[in-house]
């Protein structure tokens, strides 16, 4: 027999693998008031339910990148359980493309977004129209690099938000538009977001894409607003263990 010293330390358990959500979240003055504090109340019940969502193989990753008077970084990429949410306030205009450069930036570091993490989910919400500049910026964030492969998704707060821009952010996925006009939508939109991203979650762990059925179309509130709503079939890819 081998006299092999026990050694401890070879014996660990595999490390969850990350899903990545980055919200990209329009902050501009006309966010303020009842809008931003809705959007507070909305990314709190999202981090929740993605705390609770988190298992031993995978934990979802939130990154948030707020875009006002000034585009920051105001939560780094970490596992959803360990956030201490702090709350955004509301000023300024409304500087997408900078935004969209920081995005690109955070996924193609593969020290941020390694290559084991699943692909990405990117959400823009926006209430208005952009500062001028977002054009070349969004181009290259869809078609050019780790950010094109992306699954992007977005919200449109309210009757004055472009949605031009927020049609050509998500252009070439299956999901809808979200609207959200008062606080009850915009509580809808993001659980049909959380809804999409820990569906994704589960699937991973049981290596099966879920039945399109078994995700909402849309709240009805939404789909009032817009009536060729598909349902989410691409989000949850079983090609995503090899993602990057």
């Amino acid at each position: 027999m081998s006299n092999i010293p026990f050694d401890p330390s070879k014996f660990t358990a595999p490390k969850a693998k990350p899903l990545p959500v980055i919200l990209l979240l329009d902050v501009s003055g006309s966010m303020s008031g009842e809008k931003i504090r809705n959007l507070n109340d909305a990314v709190r019940d999202m981090l929740n339910t993605f705390s609770d969502t988190e298992n031993g193989e995978t934990e979802i990753h939130v990154a948030i990148i707020a875009f006002g008077s000034q585009v920051k970084l105001h939560q780094p990429l970490a596992s959803a359980s360990t956030i201490q949410w702090q709350g955004l306030s509301a000023s300024g205009s409304t500087p997408l493309g900078v935004a969209l450069e920081m995005a690109k930036a955070m996924i193609e570091d593969k020290d941020v977004v390694p290559s084991r993490a699943y692909r990405p989910t990117v959400v823009l919400v926006s209430d208005g129209q952009p500062d001028s500049g977002w054009e070349k910026p969004l181009t290259k964030f869809i078609s050019d690099g780790r950010s094109a492969k992306c699954d992007r998704m977005a919200m449109a707060i309210g009757a004055d938000a472009d949605e031009v821009v927020l049609g050509k952010f998500f252009e070439g996925t299956e999901h809808p538009l979200l609207y959200a006009e008062n606080a009850k939508q915009l509580r809808e939109a993001f659980k049909y977001v959380t809804m999409s991203v820990t569906m994704r979650a589960k699937s991973q762990t049981q290596n099966v894409a879920p039945a399109p059925s078994t995700i909402d179309a849309a709240p009805a509130t939404i789909e009032a607003r817009q009536d060729k709503l598909k349902s989410v079939t691409q989000s949850s890819s079983v090609e995503d263990g090899g993602y990057w």
